[in-house]
Order: C-alpha cells, then sequence, then structure tokens
C-alpha cells in the first residue's frame, strides 16, 4: 500500500512565507523597539500620555517599514498591479492591527496601573505584538495579499522538455495556487 505524501503546493508555500513574514515582521520589531523606546525616554519624556503616542508613531513607522517588506518579498509572488489599493488595504490592516497593542498598553497602564518602561515594553513589543502579528498575518495572507484577487502578478512558469520531445509546465512557488489557511 502507497500512500501519497505530497503535500499541496498551497501548503508548500505557507511555511515560506511565514519564515518571510517572520522576517519582515522582526525587522518591523526592531524598528518598533528602538523607535518606541527613542519617543519615551528622550522625544516625549514630559509629554502626558506618552506611552499611547509613543506607541501609534512608533508603530506607523513599522507599518512603513513593514509595507516594503511583504510587498517585495513575503508577498512578492502575490502583490497586486495596483500599488496604491494594495498600499491603503495594507494600511487598513496595519491600523486596525495597530489598535491591538494600543489596547494592550492601555489596559495595562491605565486600567492594571503596571506604569514602568518595562511594563510598557511587555505590553506593547510583547503582548501586543503577539496578538497584532497573528492578526495582521491572516489579513495579509487572505485579503489584501490574497492569490485569489483579479489583477494579481503571477510568475510565469517555466517549460521544461521531457525524453520524449513533449514539453510540460513546471510549477514556482510564485505561481502555485494557494488557498489560503481555511481548509488546511
Amino acid at each position: 500500500m502507497t500512500t501519497d505524501t505530497r503535500t499541496p503546493t498551497h501548503k508548500a508555500r505557507l511555511l515560506p512565507q511565514l519564515i518571510k513574514f517572520g522576517a519582515v515582521g522582526a525587522v518591523g520589531f526592531v524598528v518598533n523597539l528602538i523607535v518606541f523606546n527613542l519617543l519615551m525616554l528622550v522625544v516625549l519624556a514630559n509629554v502626558p500620555h506618552k506611552t499611547l503616542y509613543a506607541t501609534a508613531i512608533a508603530t506607523l513607522v513599522a507599518i512603513g517599514t513593514n509595507w516594503v517588506g511583504n510587498r517585495y518579498w513575503a508577498f512578492s509572488g502575490n502583490r497586486n498591479e495596483n500599488a496604491t489599493r494594495e498600499g491603503v488595504e495594507f494600511f487598513i490592516v496595519s491600523l486596525a492591527g495597530m489598535a491591538i497593542p494600543l489596547l494592550c498598553v492601555w489596559v495595562s497602564h491605565y486600567l492594571l496601573g503596571f506604569q514602568s518602561l518595562l511594563a510598557d515594553n511587555i505590553s506593547n513589543n510583547v503582548v501586543g505584538l503577539a496578538l497584532g502579528t497573528v492578526f495582521r498575518f491572516a489579513f495579509y495572507r487572505w485579503w489584501v495579499f490574497s492569490p485569489d484577487r483579479r489583477g494579481r502578478r503571477t510568475a510565469p512558469a517555466a517549460t521544461v522538455s521531457t525524453r520524449t520531445g513533449s514539453t510540460r509546465t513546471a510549477s514556482t512557488l510564485a505561481a502555485a495556487p494557494d488557498g489560503g489557511l481555511v481548509g488546511d
């Protein structure tokens, strides 16, 4: 009895895409962390509600960094020809994702009373980041960079000659159909 162990193409694309998304996110995390702490310690040192302002500003800077990395690397095979529409969608998802760490900071800082820089960093850059990352990946994959949407760029399929002289199309990761995470 032979068992078919081949992984469907959309599942095969998930792991590399997650790794790339994670790498882009890591860069965004470093950007967010540096900007947040610079704002907290230097720029907004004496400003009331500086934690919320620093969280919002640092997240907006990281969104810009992540837009470039996700568009041109992590989801490059699925990017839309209409960069403006895709950028607006990315920004909408990112803003919604920004609300998650803002809520975490607000709960930690104002509701629970944890007002140290360490507590603010944990609520923003650990709890908020983890929850926001899951939210953003899902919406980037299913909506912003969904391969099922019209106007997508697809990599051209390569043709390969066989011994019999016929040709067949070789699929590439960028041109492979991807059903997303639902139904996996």
